[in-house]
């Protein structure tokens, strides 16, 4: 495997900190990983190596507001407009990047959390250019609670600033989803089982942070939009979709949400959409006790819906 970081330019000129694992030798196919909220790329190396191993190139970025993208003043923040539609777009520059080093090679975009919602929304764009969409933690139509939650971050933006560090809405937003793992041994036990991982994540200056107002006004108003009848509607038919989730993911409504949305992609006309839901596991299966069972059936996945290699 090689391994590398290069800076890959987005629409705007913004160089994305982005991460290349190289398979040994052609690669059977790209799988792009967009990450979750208030996380980094660089997490992802385990999968990464997995799939490496397999015949994979794996290319992941660093999101705007996120990781070595982000300057210190800009973690939390996409940006000044439209940032929802602009993370959008870098996962599509990252696309081209990775076609440009590998012509003719499939695509797989593999998406966790807030990550899934991009993914979603860069289906329903570009699904055309994809062989494959996989939803790792994502979550189903937050309905009226999205549209009170971004009136509400609006204007906290417009009495504290588009870039002031939202406390509230980040407890109105996550501070729930500890609850049912009382007795809390951290601020992040919904994560995973995995003691040490939670450890980890909680000990890496480039997670968990507490992120704007601007933010969360993006975040929801593009929750809005990829749980409409005509996002599902615009995505291919022929795209084979995985969803994946845990059980006790509050992220997910404990299984509601990723049911829901495979649900809406299979009411939409898409033929073949698989929905795993992994029992007592947490948000992030990557990094769950059983995380070497989800990998594999991941690249089980991967080598069902793919050409071999010649």
């Amino acid at each position: 495997m090689e391994s590398s970081t290069i800076a890959v330019s987005a629409a705007d000129g913004t160089p994305l900190h982005t991460y290349r694992w190289l398979p040994d030798g052609p690669p059977r196919a790209v799988v792009q990983v967009v990450h979750g909220m208030a996380e980094h790329a660089k997490r992802y190396e385990r999968f990464a190596e997995a799939l490496t191993g397999a015949g994979y190139a794996v290319y992941a970025h660093d999101q705007r507001g996120h990781g070595q993208t982000a300057s210190r003043a800009d973690h939390g923040f996409f940006a000044e407009r439209d940032g929802w539609s602009t993370v959008v777009g870098d996962v599509s520059s990252l696309t081209e990047y990775a076609q440009a080093e590998h012509p003719g090679v499939p695509v797989v975009l593999f998406g966790h959390s807030m990550g899934s919602f991009v993914s979603r929304s860069y289906a329903a764009l570009h699904g055309a250019r994809l062989a494959g969409l996989i939803l790792s933690g994502t979550a189903g139509d937050p309905g009226p609670l999205a549209v009170a939650g971004r009136a509400l971050a609006s204007l906290q933006g417009r009495l504290r600033g588009r870039r002031h560090p939202s406390g509230l809405m980040d407890k109105l937003t996550f501070g729930t989803y500890n609850a049912k793992f009382k007795p809390n041994r951290t601020d992040f036990d919904w994560l995973s089982r995995d003691e040490a991982e939670v450890d980890t994540y909680v000990a890496d200056p480039l997670c968990g942070n507490t992120f704007t107002t601007t933010f969360f006004s993006d975040l929801l108003g593009g929750l809005q939009e990829i749980n409409r009848t005509s996002a599902y509607a615009a995505v291919p038919r022929d795209l084979p979709i995985l969803v994946f989730s845990g059980a006790l993911d509050p992220v997910g409504e404990d299984g509601k949400g990723p049911r829901a949305v495979a649900e809406a992609y299979r009411s939409a006309g898409v033929a073949d959409v698989t929905l795993t839901i992994y029992p007592d596991g947490r948000h992030e299966m990557l990094n769950e006790t059983n995380r070497d069972e989800v990998t594999a059936n991941v690249l089980a996945w991967l080598d069902e819906h793919l050409p071999t290699r010649d």
